[in-house]
């Protein structure tokens, strides 16, 4: 009798082992990226234009700024990421300036699946230029440059600390364009 139980148990054991999926290895994932809420900060910055830039983000003006050239980067730890900002004061260069943000956007366009372009315009601030959105796996996803045709030039470029990779940066992308926008337009020259 017990053999007969011990036999009924084991045919049962293989009989539920055998029914189980084969396993297979899941595709990698990624991690969750939480985003904080948005808010921002007023600067004043020593290159003859002020922003707003967000709170979670930290300013690091680079040593050296020349009185016609200044450089910074907006840095936010938490994503790995750098906005490079350069201010420029016009002497009669804004053709080359101008020329010369075009040329950086499109170095990309190796890598890019394409790059849009969204004129800017706002004549109450006198912000003038063009917001460059690159798609596909480029090292920058978004630049732009801005300009109030007289005196005034600031281009920017957003870069991740990682390699590029648009579909699990898209999030990331899309949060931090927002920030840029928002940097635009609450941008005021000196």
């Amino acid at each position: 009798m017990r053999t007969l139980i011990a036999a009924a148990l084991l045919a049962a054991a293989l009989l539920s082992a055998g029914c189980r999926q084969p396993s297979v290895p899941r595709p990698a994932g990624y991690f969750r990226i939480d985003l904080p809420e948005k808010s921002y900060v007023r600067y004043e910055t020593p290159c003859s234009y002020s922003i707003e830039y967000p709170e979670y983000a930290r300013i690091n003006l680079k040593p050296g700024s020349a009185s016609d050239t200044c450089w910074m980067d907006i840095e936010i730890p938490t994503m790995r990421a750098k906005i490079h900002l350069t201010y420029f004061n016009i002497r009669d260069n804004l053709a080359s300036l101008t020329e010369l943000s075009r040329e950086l956007a499109y170095k990309h366009t190796i890598r890019a699946d394409a790059i849009d372009e969204k004129l800017w315009t706002d004549e109450t601030a006198h912000v003038y230029g063009i917001l460059y959105d690159l798609k596909g796996n480029t090292a920058s996803a978004v630049q732009f440059y801005v300009t109030d045709s007289t005196k005034h030039y600031l281009r920017g470029s957003l870069y991740f600390m990682a390699q590029p990779n648009e579909d699990s940066l898209m999030p990331v992308i899309k949060f931090l364009r927002e920030d840029i926008i928002h940097l635009i337009e609450t941008l005021e020259w000196e």
